[in-house]
């Protein structure tokens, strides 16, 4: 099992979102990064990240920050394989 980085990649996001909006369109708040949480019990579920923002019109987004173990390297080239050896 590998090590995830979810949380400096949200930590990442959330700096530059905060301090490169040279065009002002950000010019609503970029909320905090939020965990991945049972919504009643508080307990961990992944270690997906979310982070809620809002444009100059009032318009909100989210940025989703999560795992894609399909997409791994390592797993892309299994798949290649399998392709050619088919």
């Amino acid at each position: 099992m590998r090590l995830a980085y979810c949380d400096k990649i949200a930590d990442v996001i959330r700096k530059a979102l905060v301090k490169y909006d040279e065009d002002n369109i950000l010019n609503g708040p970029v909320g905090r990064i939020e965990w991945d949480l049972h919504p009643t019990e508080g307990y961990f579920l992944s270690p997906k990240k979310l982070i809620k923002l809002w444009d100059s019109n009032g318009k909100a987004y989210t940025v989703t920050i999560e795992e894609a173990p399909m997409l791994d390297l390592d797993e892309q080239k299994k798949f290649e394989k399998e392709v050619d050896t088919l």
